[in-house]
This record gives C-alpha cells, sequence and structure tokens, in this order.
C-alpha cells in the first residue's frame, strides 16, 4: 500500500463541485472512478477543497492510499490516459501517511478572472465573468486591502463545519491583463484577475467578496462602504456571488513546498523513497 500526494487540474464547468455525489458527476468521483480501475480495489480521496459546480482548480492537491507497484511517474499517466479530457493529473509523489491534502495545507491561492465587453465573447465565457463596463482597478485594490489579516469574515460565508468565520488573508489584490494577440481575445477586451490568498476559506467566501469588489469597482458601492460591510460580519449585506466561472483553486502550499513566481514547481514533502518506499507500499 502507498500513500500518494497528487496535484489536479479541471475544468469544472461540466461537474456539480469536487465532492462526491450519488447522482451526479463530480471531480472526486472521476478520480476515484480512474484510481478503482488502475489498482482494482476501491480508493477514497481526500481533496485539499471542496469546489463548487463550476469552479476550475490549476492546483488542487488530493491524497489517497492504494496498491500500485509501478512507480509515481507510471501512475500519473496511466491516471491521465484514463480520466476524462477536462481532468489531469500534473504530478504524483509518495508522501508519508501522516500528509493530508486539506489538514497539512498552510496556505490555499484563488484566482478569479473578469473580461470587461459590451458583448458576450464565448471564447472567454468559460473561465470569466463578463462585465460590460470598465473597472476602477484603484477602487477595488483600496478596498481589497482592507481584507489582508486576520479578520471575521462572516460577512462573506458560511464556515464548512462549526462556527468559527475568522480567517487569515496574507494576499487580496487585482491586475489588469493586456490581451495582447493571444488568438481568444483581442486587445478591445479588458482582461481582469484577482488573486486572494489566505490559510483557509469559508463556503463561497471568494465569490462574494469578488462580486462585492466588482461592485465597488463600477461604483455602486464606495470603498468605505465595503469596509462597513466587512465589520458588519452580515452576509445579507454582501452582493450577490460572482458566478462559479470566474473561479479556479490556483495553487494549495505546505510545509517545504518550493516555488517560482505564482507556481510550485518542487515538493519537499516529507515523502518516501528507496528501500522505504518499497517497504511502505506493501
Amino acid at each position: 500500500m502507498g500513500h500518494y500526494r497528487a496535484r489536479v487540474a479541471y475544468d469544472g464547468t461540466a461537474y456539480s463541485g469536487f465532492q462526491i455525489q450519488r447522482t451526479e458527476a463530480t471531480i472526486q468521483g472521476e478520480l476515484e472512478k480512474a484510481l478503482h480501475r488502475l489498482t482494482q480495489s476501491p480508493v477514497r480521496i481526500a481533496g485539499a477543497g471542496r469546489t463548487d459546480a463550476g469552479v476550475h482548480a490549476h492546483g488542487q492537491v488530493i491524497t489517497f492510499t492504494g496498491h500500485w507497484a509501478h512507480g509515481d511517474h507510471v501512475l500519473q499517466r496511466a491516471l491521465n490516459a484514463v480520466l476524462p479530457l477536462d481532468i489531469s493529473v500534473r504530478d504524483v509523489e509518495t508522501v508519508q501517511e501522516s500528509f493530508h491534502a486539506r489538514f497539512s495545507a498552510i496556505t490555499r491561492a484563488y484566482a478569479y478572472a473578469v473580461y470587461s465587453d459590451q458583448v458576450r465573447v464565448p471564447t472567454l465565457d468559460r473561465y470569466a465573468w463578463q462585465v460590460t463596463g470598465p473597472l476602477d482597478v484603484v477602487a477595488m485594490n483600496r478596498a481589497a486591502s482592507m481584507l489582508v489579516g486576520d479578520h471575521d469574515f462572516a460577512a462573506f460565508g458560511q464556515p464548512p463545519s462549526g462556527e468559527n468565520t475568522v480567517r487569515i488573508v496574507d494576499r487580496a489584490e487585482w491586475h489588469t491583463c493586456h490581451a495582447g494577440t493571444q488568438w481568444i481575445v483581442s486587445t478591445a477586451h479588458e482582461l481582469y484577475r484577482f488573486d486572494i490568498e489566505a490559510n483557509a476559506f469559508l463556503r463561497g467566501m471568494v465569490r462574494r467578496i469578488v462580486g462585492t469588489l466588482v461592485s465597488v469597482g463600477t461604483k455602486n458601492l464606495s470603498v468605505a462602504e465595503f469596509g462597513d460591510l466587512l465589520a458588519s460580519a452580515d452576509i445579507s449585506r454582501a452582493c450577490r456571488p460572482a458566478p462559479a466561472c470566474g473561479l479556479c483553486l490556483w495553487r494549495v502550499e505546505y510545509p517545504g513546498d518550493v516555488l517560482v513566481g505564482d507556481e510550485q514547481v518542487e515538493s519537499q514533502t516529507p515523502r518516501v523513497s528507496g528501500d522505504a518506499a518499497v517497504e511502505h507500499r506493501r
């Protein structure tokens, strides 16, 4: 038996979220079906985050235990051969049994994409939220800066369990992205990306934050009003959540991870190697 950590990317459009359901297609369900097919035994995975229906991931992390005797890279290739085309395993490694995708994580980073155009752009709609006018990025960033630190975020979401709504946000900022010469867009579109990183998130927190910050960007809400809303801990005052299509779980970080820019390029998670790896898999 081996204990594994894998990094997974997916287009969440066709799925009812990450968490397995009896009658709906989910990311967890597809991954577990693929693992069952390869190992010939039931495998239950744990995910770092339970993304909602329609939400995407670039760096979701899963852990699982199963029978596999052909090496980590072979397992990665085998999984990608049997998974649906909208799910891919970016890497796999054997780790110690104490490592858990959710409970071992120290930070999670989400990205949210917005584009501005009077007319819907089908090549963008799958991964970004359309707004019809330009956004005041300076005002949105002034409001977003209030999110950084240790705060009660009850105004933007519900706890997945218990009653604790306090979270620690390390980064929250908007960027304007220029389309350049990419074929799927033209320079007529204004593209925006919101990055937020925290120790953990409430259910629905990022999408409500984005929806409310966009209201600041469209002048429907002032920066001061955004601050009052955050302090109120009253979820009824938040704006409508932004659509799921623009949200992507970008990265999950663990102790010992090595990052270059915004990419995790090498894991230093306590792992099993050499003779110990052979013994661990038995």
